[in-house]
C-alpha cells in the first residue's frame, strides 16, 4: 500500500509548490542564457549517473532522457530482472525533486495515489493530505495490475496535470513525470491499460536482455556494489536548468517538409493501402494526431541531446518505433501470422519517403 508525504497539509503543500514554482521561474530566465554546450554537459552527467547503476539498456537511458526534455511520460515494458525500476531510481537521483515509487496492486485504491481529506479534530476540520502524485517523478511500478478507478485517477494526472478530490483540484508541478513498467508476458492478475491512458504516455520503450559482454560487466558492477557504497552523483540537475532545457529544445528548426513527412507517416498508419497491401491487411487502428506532436517533440529533444543545431529525418525515425508502437492496433491477421507492431512499424518506415 502507498505511503502519503509525512505531516503534510493542503495549505502547506500547496504553499511550497507555489514557491517552488517561482523559484525555478525566476533561475530559468538566468540558466538560459548559459551556452547550449554547458546545458547538455549537465544532461550528460545525468546519462553518465544513469551508466553507473545500469549495464546496457541505452534505448531505455535515451528514451528517459527523451521524455524528460519533452515534458512527457514514459511506459517501459520489459521481463523481471532487467533494471527498470533501477533506471529510474538512478535518473531521480540525478534530478533535483522529489522521487516515489508506488506497487501497484489489484486492492490499490484511488486515494492511495491522489491522497485524502483526513479530519483533524483539534481545528474541526477536514485537510487534505497529498499522495504520491505530488512528488516530481512518479514510478508506477506494475501499472497493469491495478484496477479501473486507480488508471482513472492516474490519467487525470497525466493528462490534466492535476488531481480531484471531492469539489477540489489541486495542480502538480510543473516538474512532473509518470514512468510505468510492466511485464509484457504475465497476464493473471492485470488489467489491460484503457487506450486513452497508452495515448498519454509519450513513449513506450522495451527493455530487452544484456548482451554476453554486457552481463559480465553486470557482474562485476554488483561485485563491486558490494564492497563499496554507492556514490550519490556529483552534480544534480535543477528544475530551473531542465525547464531551460526544454525551452531550448522547442527552439530547433524543423524543415516544414519534415512536417509533412511526420504527418505522412502517421496518417500512414491509418490508411496504409497506398503503400502496402500487406499493411493493409495487419492494421486494426492507426495512430492519433497526438503521435504527430510527439515525433516533433521527441526529434527536436534528440536532436538537441545530440548537439545538432536542427532536426533530420534520422531523429524521426530513430524515436518513431517507441512512439507508435503503443498507439497502433493491428488485426487478428496480423497476430496469426506473427506480425508485431515493431515489424509493421519498420516496414512503414521503409515504405514513406523521405523528403
Amino acid at each position: 500500500m502507498a505511503t502519503f508525504m509525512n505531516e503534510a497539509t493542503s495549505d502547506s503543500a500547496i504553499t511550497v509548490k507555489s514557491k517552488t514554482k517561482a523559484k525555478a521561474a525566476k533561475k530559468t530566465q538566468q540558466v538560459s542564457r548559459e551556452k547550449p554546450q554547458a546545458s547538455r554537459e549537465k544532461l550528460d552527467s545525468v546519462r553518465h549517473h544513469i551508466g553507473s547503476r545500469v549495464i546496457g539498456q541505452q534505448r531505455l537511458v535515451e528514451g528517459m532522457l527523451v521524455c524528460l526534455l519533452s515534458d512527457g511520460h514514459l511506459l517501459v515494458e520489459g521481463l523481471p530482472g532487467l533494471a527498470k525500476t533501477t533506471a529510474v531510481k538512478a535518473l531521480s537521483e540525478a534530478i533535483e525533486g522529489d522521487f516515489h515509487r508506488v506497487q501497484f496492486t489489484p486492492d490499490l485504491l484511488p486515494s492511495d495515489l491522489v491522497g485524502t481529506d483526513i479530519y483533524r479534530h483539534e481545528k474541526g476540520a477536514f485537510e487534505f493530505r497529498p499522495g504520491p502524485l505530488f512528488h516530481n517523478i512518479l514510478l508506477a511500478d506494475e501499472i497493469n495490475r491495478a484496477p479501473a478507478k486507480v488508471q482513472s485517477a492516474l490519467l487525470e494526472a497525466m493528462a490534466e496535470r492535476q488531481i480531484t478530490v471531492g469539489h477540489t483540484s489541486y495542480p502538480l508541478p510543473d516538474v512532473f513525470m509518470v514512468l510505468g513498467t510492466q511485464n509484457p508476458i504475465e497476464q493473471e492478475g492485470t488489467y489491460h491499460l484503457p487506450e486513452a491512458q497508452l495515448d498519454r504516455f509519450l513513449m513506450q520503450v522495451r527493455a530487452e536482455h544484456p548482451s554476453h559482454d554486457e552481463e559480465l560487466q553486470i557482474l562485476e558492477l554488483d561485485n563491486n556494489r558490494q564492497k563499496i557504497s554507492q556514490q550519490a552523483p556529483d552534480t544534480v540537475l535543477s528544475q530551473a536548468e531542465l525547464l531551460a532545457m526544454r525551452a531550448a529544445a522547442t527552439e530547433l528548426y524543423l524543415d516544414p517538409k519534415l512536417y509533412g513527412y511526420i504527418v505522412d507517416l502517421v496518417q500512414a498508419t491509418r490508411n496504409p493501402a497506398g503503400y502496402s497491401e500487406d499493411l493493409r491487411r495487419w492494421i486494426r487502428y492507426g495512430a492519433s494526431p497526438r503521435a504527430s506532436i510527439s515525433l516533433g517533440r521527441c526529434a527536436r529533444a534528440l536532436a538537441w541531446m545530440r548537439g545538432d543545431t536542427y532536426v533530420s529525418p534520422e531523429h524521426i525515425q530513430r524515436v518513431a518505433p517507441e512512439i507508435l508502437r503503443h498507439r497502433i492496433l493491428l488485426t487478428f491477421e496480423a497476430e496469426a501470422e506473427g506480425i508485431t507492431t515493431d515489424d509493421f512499424i519498420e516496414q512503414l518506415l521503409g515504405l514513406v519517403a523521405i523528403p
